[in-house]
């Protein structure tokens, strides 16, 4: 295991040059000396004020919300420089300058408050001055650390709102005037402090915080030992050991990229080392990453907004994800399966394996945490006071032994963690702030979700198709929680007008924007892990659509059958249909390997996807349908592979 270890680490050699490549909330400054100190305590002080009001109780929802940007956009400009040529190792003057600037803006709100509330909506000149920088500085931020697309995304519906009344047809408004525009933007809570940096501010930044401290006491290893221990030594092993551990961190990380880098350092050099392809290395890793953030009980950053947006208790939104994720993982570890099967690989003598026992004795504790916070959130304590819990106990119970014990060192590195993970989200909420702000002041939303069921005629099946290929595009630059903000402001109101359940519109939505990123052209995760993997990025993504499959058909099964997501469904229902749709997932994960018992002709490839989908829906006379076809198609298989073993 020794020898794997230091196998995995060698070949590891180039992964934080490719996380920064992929990933542009990694690729920040690191200074040394002073400013590196300056930095530190910043970092500091915002968990600091993240922690105080969790615990005393959050202040009026501006003033929060302000203090929270001001730290946010103060660190992002001083850790990202504008151009790629400015040094890592200190900050520019302009920086600097700037890092003061947009902490001033912000505090303005908070200075003022009074004033600004007597004034009601009464906007003077140095308001708008406040605001206008304001904007600008949000919408820099978010092109240092997301990249271009959102920027322009969000400077396109400022201008609709400024010149909405020349565009001809159904889009047209009466306009809006920049005064009204700024005010709306900067100093309500229907803009750049709307509920995205609301939410950002409270359970989004204690549930990254809990996920930095749970990677200080060594969860992603015990993940990764964990997992060797159970299907190491199966067929394919170490692509079924990245399946599972990726799947665990990616809960804690919320971003696939950083995941893919992080858990495929170690997994996908030893599936190269067994015999698996370097493409479909990359993309198992790619596709297994990914779903994390489909995986209760953290999620990723959009699910706590999707339960704002939705006004759904957060434990029934994680509560409803969970069905679809256990067949998100289900399918990507019959695909992993039946590859190995096909190419006949075998998995890591058990030799050199850990014991799952001496893994539970040494690290077991380092659970407790995960399993607290699901106990909190299921008896009824908010997410904030979850979040703080598991903060707590993953401390506690780190101390437990000497092996995991948290020095006070380590103790302020998970503080500057917490608040440095929180940096992209901080700008992707701010900025997408300023989208749903144009919104709610011209109509936007409803005005698109019109047009979109006109579009489609009417019919549901086109109007969730254009949802998913707009959520698809969104994904080539747009992070998941902007993306999930934007389709769900624009095509969530045509789902709703088709009388599709608020949660399963929400929940299709947050769907695609997350498979964004394993859907070719682009698929940041796909990419990033053939960089680690050293194949061909295309072929990388290609393979990892293929894996992720069961993410392409289960938001259009949980649409049109929402007891997928344990709506108005008993006991028995749930029990028949986690079963159905599991032999359903594996048959299609069968038919797009082109292997069960034996290599598959194309009928008998027809045969198992057509059963597996019927298997997979909600309806009986469907579910009966797709198992004699499964029989039929299985039958055919026995049949082949008997021959195979007498021949």
């Amino acid at each position: 295991m020794e020898e794997n270890r230091q196998f995995q680490l060698e070949e590891a050699g180039n992964a934080k040059d490719i996380l920064r490549q992929y990933d542009k909330g990694s690729d920040y400054r690191e200074l040394k000396g002073f400013g590196a100190k300056i930095i530190s305590a910043i970092l500091i002080c915002f968990t600091l004020f993240q922690l105080y009001t969790g615990v005393f109780g959050v202040l009026d929802a501006m003033l929060q919300r302000a203090v929270h940007l001001a730290f946010g956009l103060c660190l992002v400009y001083l850790l990202y420089p504008s151009r790629k040529s400015w040094s890592r190792e200190k900050m520019h003057p302009v920086d600097m300058a700037l890092a003061i600037i947009a902490a001033a803006v912000c505090m303005y709100v908070v200075v003022f408050y009074k004033d600004l509330v007597l004034r009601a909506g009464t906007v003077t000149s140095l308001d708008m001055i406040v605001g206008l920088i304001a904007i600008v500085l949000v919408l820099e931020a978010a092109r240092r650390v997301i990249g271009w697309p959102m920027v322009i995304i969000a400077l396109l519906f400022i201008a609709y709102a400024l010149f909405g009344r020349s565009i001809p047809g159904k889009l047209a408004h009466r306009g809006v005037d920049m005064e009204n525009l700024v005010q709306q933007l900067f100093f309500t809570t229907e803009g750049v402090f709307g509920i995205p940096i609301g939410v950002s501010s409270t359970f989004i930044f204690m549930f990254l915080l809990f996920g930095s401290y749970l990677e200080k006491t060594g969860m992603g290893e015990f993940f990764i030992d964990a997992a060797n221990a159970i299907a190491g030594f199966a067929a394919g092993g170490p692509a079924k050991v990245a399946v599972i551990s990726s799947g665990c961190m990616g809960t804690l990380t919320g971003s696939s990229v950083a995941n893919v880098v992080g858990t495929g350092s170690f997994t996908i050099p030893m599936m190269k080392k067994l015999g698996y392809k370097s493409e479909f290395a990359g993309a198992v890793e790619a596709t297994a990453s990914t779903g994390g953030q489909l995986m209760p009980p953290i999620m990723g950053a959009a699910a706590f907004l999707m339960a704002e947006f939705t006004n759904t208790p957060y434990v029934r939104v994680i509560t409803a994800a969970a069905i679809p994720a256990l067949l998100y993982y289900f399918g990507v570890f019959s695909g992993v399966h039946f590859e190995a099967k096909k190419l006949g690989l075998k998995g890591i003598p058990k030799e050199e394996l850990p014991k799952i026992g001496g893994i539970m004795r040494e690290r077991g504790h380092l659970l407790i945490p995960i399993v607290f916070v699901i106990y909190l959130l299921v008896a009824g304590y908010t997410p904030i006071r979850a979040a703080l819990g598991a903060i707590a106990s993953s401390i506690i119970c780190a101390g437990l032994k000497k092996e995991t014990r948290l020095s006070f060192k380590d103790i302020l590195d998970g503080l500057e963690k917490g608040a440095r993970s929180a940096l992209t989200v901080v700008s992707a909420c701010a900025c997408a702030g300023i989208i749903i702000g144009v919104v709610t002041q011209t109509g936007l939303g409803l005005k698109m979700g019109s047009m979109l069921v006109s579009i489609a005629n009417g019919k549901l099946l086109l109007t969730l198709f254009f949802t998913m290929i707009t959520s698809l595009i969104l994904g080539i630059g747009v992070p998941t929680t902007a993306n999930y903000v934007i389709t769900s402001t624009i095509a969530a109101p045509a789902l709703l007008m088709m009388k599709v359940p608020i949660l399963a519109a929400h929940m299709f939505a947050f769907y695609f924007g997350i498979i964004a990123d394993v859907t070719p052209p682009v698929c940041l995760a796909a990419v990033a892990g053939a960089g680690v993997a050293k194949s061909e990025p295309m072929r990388t993504g290609v393979q990892a659509a293929r894996l992720a499959i069961a993410a392409f058909l289960i938001p259009y099964i949980f649409v049109y059958s929402p007891q997928l997501l344990l709506i108005d469904v008993s006991i028995v229902q749930v029990i028949f249909i986690v079963i159905t749709a599991l032999i359903g997932i594996v048959s299609v994960a069968a038919a797009l390997t082109g292997y069960f018992k034996a290599n598959m002709s194309i009928m008998e490839r027809l045969l198992f996807a057509i059963g597996g989908i019927l298997l997979v829906t909600t309806d009986y006379r469907l579910n009966a349908l797709g198992a004699i076809v499964i029989i039929g198609g299985y039958m055919i298989q026995r049949s082949k592979s008997k021959k195979e073993v007498i021949a």
